[in-house]
């Protein structure tokens, strides 16, 4: 990637700011961590997010580098249909959990996803879940340590084998202080500058087109874009409707049992205050969400000769003054470092409560293991992000594993709680929507079964077969509860 021609003066500024924001980040992580006196303090905040904080820390979660940087640059590719997972279907997961998981999950009083599993399905289901949510996180993580570092690439010509690694290190330090705390009250911080800084580049762009007039240059930007690349549905090719269906359910319903979405549901002070946080937090969601986008529309007008790629840190660094420049890197640093953190903290919670006690680990108590268990994802995350696939194929295939292999018997464990079926059937479950899912990858088809049931969607039909198999093993005990 080109570095952004920028004064030097600016560099040494943006770079000062960074480090500034930086520090204000750990100051917060060092502040909150008295509070963190237990295991329930460190990953879920004792449970005691007011709705302010649940719905802000629910929109920073996933509000990261898919949403400013990936989709940005997608769109400005290929027009308003690869919004199809972000944030339409990020969007779609928040509100369909505030309709019919939130309240459920929240009455369970867990501390993990796999808890749930365990509570309904029993310990071999647990064990099952873990392993496959832990693994869904890495290419998530690596998308935004890739995103991050390429920004920095962009605007200090910091070489990605430096900046990966160095985005790592500070969005595990603030995580390691805190836990859940620290994640919360600098993701509240870090949305209110991500708000902002959106809001004045989205006014600035639109008034660069308009030559001095915002509604000029909305009117501009519709009239001059193609009209395939405002389409956000391909509705009349059936081939190409389909898959951006399949795209849109991994993106609404993916992440659903995903442990970042629920752990802030656990988090929160009351089942309705969980509620409440996933509905506002997905409206939220997909209103901020149209504005990157919109801007990377706007680059192909403004830089119609520029390559794609940081598009929204090239049009803050051509058409923002020094000091709002400044300003949207520290929104995109918070946008980014508030899913790193949280993407972060997830998949090790998990390992530490549903993994690692299974080990011969006496000497560290649960604290030390979901510490270790940060240390332990972030190093894995960063192998991942070295390996050099595209960080929207990273996004995708993290939400398409959930989607396979835990819905099924998340939904089901949900709505027939007295009566879900042995541990068999979820087992069965999980391992034949994984198991499906990776011969497709590993075989590189991109519909189902290859050509033989084109154009079905891989992970439609993965997560169909998963619901068959559940279906078919399931065989209640006579008193209606799981087998210990």
């Amino acid at each position: 990637m080109e570095r952004l021609a920028i004064s030097p003066g600016l560099v040494t500024g943006l770079a000062i700011a960074m480090v500034v924001y930086v520090i204000l980040m750990y100051a917060v992580a060092y502040r909150i961590r008295s509070r963190i006196n237990s295991t329930e303090d460190f990953l879920v905040a004792g449970r005691r997010l007011p709705l302010s904080l649940a719905w802000a820390t629910l929109l920073a979660t996933w509000f990261g580098a898919g949403t400013m940087l990936t989709v940005t640059d997608a769109v400005r590719e290929s027009g308003l249909q690869r919004m199809a997972l972000d944030p339409l279907g990020a969007g779609a997961c928040l509100i369909i959990t505030a309709l019919f998981f939130a309240r459920p999950m929240w009455e369970m009083r867990l501390l993990t996803v796999p808890d749930f599993f365990r509570q309904r399905f029993g310990p071999t289901a647990e064990l099952v879940s873990a392993v496959v949510l832990v693994p869904s996180y890495f290419g998530w993580i690596a998308a935004q340590f890739v995103a991050l570092a390429g920004m920095l690439e962009l605007f200090f010509g910091i070489s990605p084998t430096l900046g990966i690694p160095l985005v790592a290190v500070v969005g595990m330090g603030y995580t390691l202080l805190g836990g859940m705390w620290s994640v919360t009250l600098t993701d509240a911080i870090q949305m209110t500058i991500v708000a902002l800084g959106l809001g004045v580049l989205g006014l600035v762009t639109l008034n660069a087109l308009g030559q001095g007039s915002p509604v000029a240059g909305a009117a501009r930007l519709l009239d001059e874009v193609p009209a395939s690349m405002l389409s956000i549905v391909p509705t009349r090719d059936p081939a190409a409707l389909m898959g951006w269906v399949g795209v849109f359910v991994v993106g609404a319903l993916g992440n659903v049992p995903g442990q970042d979405l629920m752990q802030r549901v656990f988090s929160s002070r009351s089942s309705s205050v969980a509620r409440r946080a996933c509905l506002i937090a997905g409206v939220a969601y997909l209103v901020m969400g149209f504005v990157p986008p919109m801007l990377g529309l706007a680059a192909n007008l403004l830089m119609p000769g520029s390559k794609t790629g940081a598009t929204l840190p090239a049009l803050a660094g051509l058409f923002l003054d020094p000091w709002l420049a400044a300003l949207f890197v520290l929104v995109v640093l918070s946008a980014v470092l508030s899913t790193v953190d949280s993407a972060i903290l997830s998949p090790a919670s998990v390992m530490a409560q549903n993994v690692l006690p299974r080990l011969p680990l006496r000497r560290f108590d649960a604290l030390q293991l979901n510490r270790l268990s940060v240390v332990f994802v972030t190093a894995v995350s960063v192998v991942f992000a070295f390996l050099g696939e595209s960080a929207y194929g990273l996004l995708e295939g993290a939400y398409e594993l959930t989607l396979v292999s835990l819905l099924v018997p998340l939904a089901i464990g949900i709505y027939r709680p007295a009566r879900p079926g042995p541990p068999a059937a979820a087992v069965a479950a999980m391992a034949t929507g994984t198991g499906l899912w990776l011969l497709h990858q590993a075989l590189g088809w991109s519909t189902a079964l290859g050509a033989h049931l084109a154009p079905l969607p891989v992970s439609l039909f993965c997560t169909a077969a998963a619901l068959v198999v559940h279906l078919a093993v399931r065989s209640p005990s006579p008193n209606g509860r799981v087998p210990s």
